[in-house]
C-alpha cells in the first residue's frame, strides 16, 4: 500500500512539472498611449524592417514614397497587428485540435465497519478511464482546424492589401491637395492682377463696377478653394499617420513623394490575370477555406453518431480480506437511445450550405468589382487623355498671349485672363489624373496582382511586429 501511494505521488509531481505557469501581464492605458506617442520613423526595428525589404534607411528618412510608407504601415499599423494576432490565435487552435483526450484516474477509498478490529477496515479502489475516439473524429477535428487557419491566413492577406490601399489613397490625396494648392496660388496671383487692373479701369470710367465685382468674387472663390486644399493636405498627412500607425508628430519633418503620379498603364489586366484574380483573391480563398472547414465540421458531426469507447481498468486493495488484490477491466459505451446526433448533423449541413452560398456570393462580388474597376479605369483613361490635350492647347494659347503681350499686341488684362483660364484647365487636368489614379487603385485592389506586392513583402508583412504593448 505504501509503495502504491509513493508511486502515485511521484507520478503526480512529474505531471505537474510539465504544466505551464500563469504569468500575469499588466495593460496600462496611460503607458500604451505614451508608447504610441513615442513611436518614430527612426525606430531601430522599423529601420531594420525597411532595410530587409530593400529600402535603405538613410534614403527613406529623406523622402517617403508609396513603397516605403506601405512597409511602415506593415510594421506599425495596429489594425494589421490585431489581424496578425487573430491569425496566430487560430493557428494555436490547430494544436488544441490535434491533442488527444487525456486519461483519468480516480480513487474512492471505502470503510467497512463489519471487518473485525484485528484487520484494517479500509478498502482502496483505483479506476482508470482511457478514452478512445472512434469514426475518425480526431482526423476531422484537425482538418477543420487547418481549414480555419487557412481562412484566417487569407483574411490577413486581405488586410495587408487593404492597408496598402489606404496608404496609396492617403498619399494620392496628399499629392492632389499639394498640386491643387500650387495651381490655385498661380491663379490667385493672376486674379489679384485682374482685380487691380479693373479697379483702375473703373476709376477711369472705362469699366463697369459689376465687372469688378465679378472679378472680386472669382478671386475670393479661389482663396476659399486654396484654403480647402490646405485643409485636405493637412487631413491627408493625418491620414498617412493613422494608416501607418504612427503619431502625426513622427512626420513633422518628413517629405513625401508620389513617383509616377502622371504615369498610367494603358493596358488592362489580361484575361488570364483576371481569371487568376477570381481564383486567388484573398477574400475568395478565405471563403473557400471556410467551406472546407464547414465540410470537416459536417464530417465531425456525422462521426458523432458513433460513440467513443472508454476503457476503465481498475484495482482494489482490500486490507480487510488479508490484503486481497482485485483487478478489474471495464468498458463504457454511450448508447444512442435518445438521439443519434441528428440535430448537430442538420446544423452542420445548413452551415455547409451557408458557406457554399457565401463563397458563390464572394466570388460574384469579386467578378463585379473587377469588371467595374476595368470599366472605370478605361473611362478615366479617356478623360485623362482629353484633359491632357486640353491642357496642352491652353498652354500653347498662354504662350501665344504671353508673346503678344510682350509685343504690345494685347493688354495686361487679357494676359492675366489667359493665365486664369490656363489655371482652370490645369485644375481640370489634375482632377482627371486624380480620378484615373483612383480608378487604377480600385483596379489594383480588385485584381491583387503579385507584381504589386511580391511574395517576399507579403511574407515579411505577416511576421512584422512593433514593440511590446505590455507593461513590465
Amino acid at each position: 500500500m505504501n509503495a502504491l501511494c509513493w508511486l502515485a505521488c511521484i507520478a503526480a509531481v512529474i505531471l505537474m512539472a510539465g504544466c505551464v505557469p500563469f504569468q500575469p501581464q499588466a495593460l496600462s492605458p496611460s503607458q500604451t498611449a505614451d508608447a504610441f506617442q513615442s513611436r518614430s520613423l527612426t525606430d531601430s526595428g522599423l529601420l531594420g524592417f525597411l532595410s530587409s525589404n530593400g529600402v535603405p534607411s538613410e534614403e527613406s528618412i529623406q523622402v517617403w514614397d508609396l513603397r516605403a510608407l506601405t512597409l511602415v504601415a506593415f510594421y506599425c499599423n495596429p489594425d494589421l497587428a490585431l489581424v496578425r494576432a487573430q491569425w496566430a490565435s487560430v493557428r494555436a487552435g490547430e494544436r488544441t485540435a490535434a491533442e488527444r483526450p487525456n486519461p483519468s484516474v480516480s480513487a474512492t477509498p471505502g470503510y467497512d465497519s463489519q471487518i473485525p478490529g484485528a484487520l484494517s477496515p479500509w478498502i482502496l479502489p483505483i479506476t482508470f478511464d482511457l478514452p478512445i475516439e472512434t469514426a475518425g473524429k480526431h482526423r476531422d477535428r484537425v482538418a477543420q482546424a487547418r481549414s480555419l487557419t487557412e481562412s484566417a491566413y487569407w483574411k490577413l492577406i486581405g488586410s495587408i492589401w487593404q492597408t496598402r490601399s489606404r496608404v496609396r489613397d492617403a498619399l494620392l490625396t496628399l499629392e492632389i491637395a499639394e498640386q491643387t494648392r500650387s495651381i490655385l496660388d498661380h491663379q490667385q496671383i493672376a486674379q489679384d492682377e485682374i482685380v487691380r487692373l479693373m479697379e483702375g479701369q473703373v476709376n477711369a470710367g472705362a469699366a463697369a463696377g459689376f465687372e469688378l465685382m465679378q472679378a472680386r468674387v472669382a478671386r475670393d472663390n479661389t482663396q476659399l478653394a486654396r484654403l480647402d486644399s490646405e485643409r485636405q493636405y493637412a487631413q491627408a498627412r493625418a491620414q498617412i499617420a493613422i494608416v501607418t500607425g504612427l503619431p502625426l508628430g513622427a512626420f513633422k519633418e518628413a517629405r513625401f513623394s508620389t513617383n509616377g503620379f502622371e504615369s498610367l498603364p494603358l493596358e488592362p489586366p489580361s484575361p488570364e490575370a483576371r481569371r487568376q484574380a477570381l481564383m486567388n483573391r484573398s477574400d475568395v480563398r478565405s471563403a473557400l477555406a471556410d467551406f472546407a472547414a464547414s465540410q470537416s465540421a459536417l464530417q465531425l458531426a456525422i462521426a458523432g453518431q458513433y460513440p467513443d469507447i472508454h476503457l476503465g481498468p481498475g484495482y482494489v486493495w482490500n486490507s480487510g480480506s488479508a490484503g486481497d488484490n482485485e483487478w478489474q477491466l471495464g468498458a463504457t459505451l454511450t448508447l444512442p437511445v435518445f438521439n443519434q446526433n441528428r440535430g448537430a448533423i442538420a446544423e452542420a449541413m445548413t452551415k455547409r450550405q451557408e458557406a457554399a452560398l457565401n463563397f458563390i456570393a464572394v466570388q460574384a462580388q469579386a467578378i463585379g468589382q473587377i469588371d467595374s474597376a476595368l470599366a472605370g479605369y478605361s473611362s478615366a483613361l479617356q478623360q485623362a487623355k482629353i484633359s491632357l490635350d486640353l491642357s496642352s492647347s491652353l498652354d500653347q494659347r498662354l504662350e501665344s498671349v504671353r508673346g503678344m503681350e510682350k509685343a504690345g499686341d494685347v493688354d495686361p488684362l487679357t494676359f492675366a485672363s489667359a493665365e486664369v483660364e490656363f489655371s482652370a484647365g490645369a485644375l481640370s487636368r489634375l482632377d482627371a489624373l486624380a480620378k484615373a489614379q483612383q480608378a487604377l487603385g480600385q483596379l489594383e485592389d480588385a485584381v491583387q496582382s503579385p507584381s504589386i506586392l511580391s511574395k517576399d513583402v507579403l511574407r515579411n508583412a505577416q511576421s512584422a511586429q512593433f514593440t511590446p504593448i505590455f507593461s513590465k
